[in-house]
């Protein structure tokens, strides 16, 4: 091996180390790379197939949530009408809701991440109600309650609110009232909820009683709701 290198045999040398690490960092690059577009393409692939199983599952929701809708709102009669033969009937209310609540609780505990599933755990609650089971549907209310949809929430919390009432629990139903109506929702109308509130404080606090319902009046007027508010204000009137 020769002791001297000349300049040029140094310079070739260097040049053939620059493409050799060159080309060791364009493959580096390139198998990171496709290491990306694989994982990329996994994701992808695998939020297609949760996307399309999640449709599917909305959709065999919806057919089950329907059957059970159609249940709930069937014809109480003691025998079918000549006329809808295939339409569902009930010899009584109680009858009714128990089937109804049969068919929205099997649809909330198979699709309980679909809309449809959400809303027979809600209508579930209601058959519970209906059939006086108070304490099964304020658990299931409960539930939906403490979930992120704020609509479906605010609902369950309505209809908790309603049970209270019903059930003696007045101050509970109170506080539930008060703060549904410090906040506006689509599903759960503020002038209903204030109705509502002023009619279990006509007891306890006829004068706040009074003042929302002339708040209703005010902020809704010629409307059946204001007129509610009018028989309201009636019955706080001091009988002659």
């Amino acid at each position: 091996m020769p002791e001297h290198i000349s300049r040029k045999e140094l310079k070739q040398d260097k040049i053939k180390e620059s493409i050799e690490h060159g080309a060791e960092a364009v493959l580096s690059h390139s198998q990171l790379t496709l290491i990306v577009l694989v994982v990329i393409l996994v994701l992808a692939s695998g939020w297609g197939g949760w996307t399309i199983y999640h449709d599917r599952q909305t959709a065999q929701a919806s057919v089950a949530y329907d059957a059970a809708t159609k249940v709930y709102s069937a014809r109480i009669a003691p025998t079918p009408d000549p006329a809808e033969p295939n339409e569902p009937v009930f010899p009584d209310e109680a009858s009714r809701s128990q089937n109804a609540l049969q068919k929205f609780t099997t649809v909330a505990d198979k699709y309980p991440n679909t809309t449809p599933g959400r809303l027979s755990r809600y209508y579930a609650a209601l058959c519970l109600e209906d059939l006086e089971r108070h304490n099964q549907a304020l658990e299931e209310l409960k539930k939906i309650s403490s979930g992120g949809d704020k609509e479906l929430a605010a609902m369950a919390q309505y209809q908790t609110a309603t049970i209270n009432a019903r059930t003696g629990k007045i101050d509970d139903a109170i506080k539930l009232y008060r703060a549904l109506a410090d906040k506006t929702y689509a599903f759960v109308p503020r002038p209903v909820v204030l109705l509502d509130l002023a009619g279990l404080l006509r007891q306890s606090n006829p004068q706040e009683a009074a003042k929302i319902y002339e708040q209703v009046k005010h902020d809704f007027p010629n409307t059946p709701i204001a007129d509610e508010a009018d028989r309201g204000l009636e019955f706080l009137s001091p009988k002659s």
